[in-house]
């Protein structure tokens, strides 16, 4: 399994604006071979910003890395610069691999 992460400092005056944007938002992550799952997560609020994380789960790294170069990913990107001003910065891109998994086990 493969995690890729951005992090966004968001304005508190910006955060609907951001949490709109991306519940609108047609990601055609669906579409791509090796895509797990993907969550947006809302955080903690600190000094008049609150923090957001977007995070896709891949089956390997190497499907990750095939959405980076797709027309897929050129589409779902393609507005991104108009949303700059909702976040203060650049995202912060974090990947991780996974080294272990658990899950629940099957009841009886």
């Amino acid at each position: 399994m493969f995690l890729a992460m951005n992090r966004f400092t968001v304005p508190l005056e910006n955060a609907a604006d951001f949490e709109a944007l991306w519940l609108g938002r047609d990601s055609r992550l669906h579409e791509m071979d090796g895509f797990v799952e993907f969550n947006m997560l809302k955080g903690p609020e600190e000094n008049g910003h609150r923090l957001y994380a977007s995070h896709t789960v891949w089956r390997d790294e190497g499907a990750f890395r095939a959405w980076t170069t797709s027309t897929q990913f050129r589409a779902a990107h393609a507005r991104a610069g108009d949303t700059r001003t909702l976040h203060a910065g650049a995202p912060r891109f974090e990947a991780f691999t996974s080294i272990q998994t658990k899950a629940p086990q099957p009841g009886p």
